[in-house]
């Protein structure tokens, strides 16, 4: 079929109706008993229906003739049907009063499409044959022979009939020839080279051409070939003076031709096809001149590869011809032909096509091939590729050197230098040494690699004088756990990539690479590789192999150094002179085994102390702010301990005691020096939660509220106020009110006219932090806060100014890519319940889901495969940025477990998956305590205080993490650093109503 015609699907044929199978069946038993009673009579074969459609309204589509199982199509509309004994076929010529172009449009048809399978395709035959051989009856409906007859078949299917039917005419009326036909001649240019020029008719005939004595273009001597001139070359027998070329060809010319089979059933419609069988087919033939010939040996050759690897042979395929004469026979053998080839090289780049080699070219080598008569030939192979480049070779014939044998050659020969066809190539390895551009790093930061490219085995290839370039991958692997990396030649299967960068290299230099963004902490190495598959396609077979650096490579890998936090809350805020503070600081950003690494000897060992220094006295607390010179602060006294996580209690013993002599303002500061792991940490001298006051002696401490915002949150996230109420008498019924207004243009400046947000009334009973409660906006922008403190009559006690310094939360747009932040809890007592938080920024595809896992760990390496997973939690839909927890588990054994988080598409294509052994994804379990211990003796606590209105309280505070052994002060610790993210858990607000039965303060 056609490709022009509609494409449908290929079923047989449409079954007969059932009052014409009852029919036919009386019909078929007729035939039987007439055949039982003439044994002698002629086979008879009777038609049938074939592919087509009976709807009812008529037969259409191809006849079964059951003569020789082809399709053939009713020629008379007006007819029966051809079902008695059908005779034929016949090849006409001539069929009623039909044109010879409309038989050779009738057999192009029905060669075409005439036997097809496609009921759709045989509905568009019939209809053909009928509007030619029937067109009177065809059009004597009213309207179109189309539109009449194509109502036999579906409605469904008419369109597709009708459009198959356009095809066949156009396509015939092109093409149909009546007359084909075929003539060779041949031309000779010289003895050997000549031309077969093939006229057929139609032009786009072809066949099967067969040389005597000459070969094709391609070496044949035989080729299928259409109409055109196509260039021979005489092959004469060895020896021989003189020689005479002849072609013959055939073509079979089926659907050509003003001619017809036909199907004759007496009474019935006739039946026509395409002409079949060998009578279609067109032969021709013809003979050169006698040539008389002499003798020139010439020499064309392809190296065997176009590519060598280094080491391996060069390998040249010689092919010989002789351009005058044939080669000459002595005794009845073939003369002797030595054939030189020297081979030029290396080169950087295809040399110059020349008829000579350029002076002072490089010689490799030479090898010598004996001819003995026209052919193929291969060099010997002694050469072997010394290292990358261009190789090309130069053959030669020297006449003079053939001694006797001479006066058979004509003249001597040599090819061209620089050949492509004669040229090998050995490609290049390109390496690259790199080292990254940041040894030290902090999260967010853009890490980059240099590397110096070069090749190892050679030149660096050029094409078209220009160095190839070759497409470097780097890819920055975020290192499982918290160690360096050791170097190995197989990447660690645990690493995370975090992203792949390319350098496309024009050439040996050297190059920095696009960069990747760092992670939350941890080690990330580059690992570089020159990959073929991922260079254009024209680049590959220049390159040697695949080649790829080692990973872990120390000067390869940057330290992301971990952020470390210390979240912490003086017990008193009034301390009398000669009395004690007390503070409680949590830690956390630490790696789990920090302090424990004791350095590589390039990456330095761990700094294993945090030191807390209080300064002051300050006359006013308006000095504590954040660019405070701490060089030239006064210092009260200075504490260490281990730079580990935990939960540190300071000034509870005597070695650690906080004793301020004199009056003023104090503050505590905790700092962290930085190492190869960790970055350097100071909080800030304004933090409100880390300063107590120490009254003169005998005087009041008059109400003031000191307040700190969020300093900065994403669109969506949680944000809040936080206010310390100071003063030796607050008045009873007063109540603190936040007042949120924004978020504005920061360039527009403070503006507090209407807020967006206003908190509850917040009794404030006595001194203490109290909390705004949290909020979120739509928008960036700054968000002013303004605190009121209001006594019991509404009358304003103190306010806060609109744009007071740390009163102000920046808001920022969501991150274009998606980020997660985890954040589990970090120690618990065997038995208790824990869980992780994954807090998630920037664009969430749509059906993304995330998945908590805990490994417990064994060893000191970080580990996380099937072998150490203890929990996988259930998985939680992401509906958009914010907070997301785990489901609360019980570990059920005491030690140290590690958290991942994958985040994967609707397609379960990983997103994000965490880093093995992150600090902030790091939970302990310690034993159960067996008795909780006590924070300090009672004689000390009684000297903590203000005036005696302040030491029941701090006796309070000393019972408390008495009973509890630290338990609520750490919950406490937790509970102000979720606060600050925004996150508040159900156990930290039943610890702020716990502590509001001693302290008398709400806080939401």
């Amino acid at each position: 079929m056609s490709g022009s015609l509609a494409h449908i699907s290929q079923p047989v044929a449409a079954p007969p109706r059932r009052g014409v199978r009852r029919w036919l069946s009386v019909l078929l038993a007729l035939f039987l008993l007439a055949g039982s009673l003439a044994l002698n009579a002629p086979a008879a074969h009777a038609g049938g229906l074939g592919v087509g459609y009976d709807i009812g309204m008529g037969f259409l589509g191809a006849y079964n003739t059951d003569v020789d199982g082809r399709q053939a199509y009713c020629a008379d509309l007006g007819a029966d049907s051809p079902f008695a004994q059908t005779h034929g076929p016949e090849t006409v010529t001539s069929l009623d009063s039909l044109s010879r172009q409309q038989l050779a449009e009738l057999n192009y048809v029905l060669d075409r499409w005439g036997q097809s399978g496609d009921p759709n395709v045989t509905a568009a035959v019939a209809l053909f044959v009928w509007s030619i051989t029937d067109p009177g009856t065809y059009n004597s409906h009213g309207m179109s022979g189309d539109t009449y007859y194509v109502g036999r078949a579906p409605a469904s299917e008419r369109g597709t009939i009708l459009a198959n039917l356009a095809a066949m005419r156009q396509e015939a009326t092109v093409n149909a020839v009546t007359d084909p036909s075929l003539t060779l001649s041949l031309d000779m240019a010289d003895q050997y080279a000549g031309t077969l020029t093939v006229a057929t008719h139609p032009a786009g005939l072809t066949g099967t051409a067969t040389l005597t004595d000459a070969v094709f273009a391609d070496g044949s001597t035989m080729r299928t070939i259409g109409a055109g001139a196509h260039p021979i070359t005489g092959t004469p027998a060895d020896g021989v003076p003189s020689y005479q070329i002849r072609a013959s060809m055939n073509i079979a010319a089926a659907g050509y031709g003003a001619a017809l089979d036909l199907y004759v059933t007496p009474g019935a419609q006739r039946l026509v096809a395409a002409v079949a069988g060998s009578s279609t087919g067109l032969s021709a033939s013809a003979s050169s001149p006698v040539i008389e010939l002499d003798f020139q040996p010439e020499i064309t050759t392809q190296v065997a590869s176009r590519y060598v690897t280094e080491g391996d042979a060069f390998v040249d395929g010689l092919t010989v011809t002789v351009s005058k004469g044939t080669w000459i026979h002595l005794d009845g053998n073939p003369i002797e032909v030595t054939a030189t080839g020297t081979l030029y090289g290396p080169f950087d780049e295809q040399p110059t096509e020349a008829d000579t080699p350029p002076a002072g070219a490089p010689v490799v080598g030479t090898e010598t091939v004996t001819l003995t008569g026209a052919g193929s030939y291969t060099s010997p192979g002694t050469i072997t590729a010394p290292e990358s480049g261009f190789y090309t070779w130069v053959w030669g014939i020297d006449k003079d050197a053939h001694g006797a044998n001479a006066k058979y050659l004509t003249d001597s020969f040599t090819d061209r230098f620089g050949q492509v066809a004669e040229t090998s190539v050995v490609p290049f390895q390109p390496v690259a040494v790199s080292e990254a551009d940041q040894r030290l790093a902090i999260p967010g930061d853009a890490l980059t690699d240099t590397i110096t490219v070069s090749s190892s085995n050679g030149a660096w290839l050029k094409k078209d004088g220009t160095h190839i370039p070759v497409v470097f991958e780097g890819t920055a692997y975020q290192v499982p756990g918290t160690l360096p990396p050791a170097q190995d030649a197989v990447i660690d299967d645990n690493a995370v990539p975090l992203g792949t960068v390319t350098i496309t290299a024009d050439g040996p230099g050297v190059y920095t690479s696009p960069s990747v963004v760092a992670p939350s902490g941890g080690f990330v190495t580059w690992v570089w590789e020159v990959k073929k598959s991922s260079q254009p396609e024209w680049v590959r077979d220049y390159l040697a192999a695949d080649w790829q650096d080692d990973y872990g490579i120390n000067v390869e890998t940057t330290s992301v150094r971990w952020p470390i936090t210390a979240t912490s809350l003086m017990r008193e805020y009034n301390v009398h002179p000669g009395g004690r503070a007390f503070d409680v600081v949590t830690v956390s950003g630490f790696p789990a085994n920090h302090g424990d690494f004791t350095g590589d000897g390039y990456w330095n060992a761990d700094l294993d102390e945090l030191r807390y220094t209080v300064y002051g006295p300050f006359a006013t607390d308006t000095e504590l702010t954040d660019d405070l010179d701490l060089t030239a602060a006064p210092v009260l006294t200075e504490l260490t301990t281990p730079a580990r996580n935990g939960v540190y209690k300071l000034g509870y013993t005597d070695d650690d005691k906080i004793v301020p002599t004199e009056p003023g303002f104090y503050v505590l500061v905790t700092t962290f020096e930085g190492d190869d792991r960790v970055q350097p940490y100071q909080s800030s001298p304004a933090d409100v939660l880390e300063r107590f006051y120490v009254p003169p002696t005998g005087t009041e401490v008059p109400v003031t509220v000191i307040t700190q915002a969020t300093p900065e949150a994403l669109i969506g996230e949680p944000f809040s106020d936080t206010a310390l109420v100071q003063g030796t008498k607050i008045p009873d019924g007063a109540y603190l009110v936040f007042r949120a207004y924004g978020p504005h243009p920061a360039e527009a400046g403070a503006v507090c006219e209407t807020p967006f947000y206003v908190s509850d009334e917040i009794p404030v009973t006595q001194a203490g932090i109290y909390h705004s409660g949290t909020t979120t906006v739509t928008e960036p922008g700054n968000v002013y806060w303004v605190e009121t403190l209001y006594g019991a009559d509404g009358e304003v006690i103190a306010e806060g100014t609109c744009g007071a310094p740390g009163e102000t939360t920046v808001i920022s747009e969501q991150p274009d890519e998606l980020r997660v932040k985890t954040n589990a809890v970090s120690t618990v007592t065997l038995g208790e319940p824990v869980h992780d938080v994954a807090t998630v920024t920037g664009t969430v595809p749509e059906g993304a889901r995330l998945v908590f896992e805990a490994y417990r760990q064994e060893g000191e390496n970080a580990t996380c495969t099937a072998e150490e997973l203890v929990f996988t939690s259930a998985v939680i839909d992401l509906d958009g940025p914010g907070d997301y927890a785990s489901d609360e588990v019980v570990f059920d054994q005491v030690g140290t477990y590690y958290w991942v988080e994958t985040v994967i598409d609707k397609d379960g294509t990983i997103l994000h998956r965490g880093l093995c052994g992150a600090p902030d994804e790091t939970t302990t379990v310690t034993p159960v305590p067996e008795e909780p211990g006590k924070p300090g003796a009672p004689g000390e606590l009684a000297q903590t205080g203000a005036d005696g209105g302040w030491w029941p309280l701090g006796l309070a505070g000393g019972l408390i993490a008495a009973a509890t052994g630290g338990v609520l002060l750490f919950g406490r610790r937790l509970a102000i650093a979720r606060e600050r993210a925004g996150y508040v858990r159900e156990e930290d607000e039943m610890f702020e109503e716990f502590r509001a039965q001693f302290e008398g303060a709400k806080e939401e």
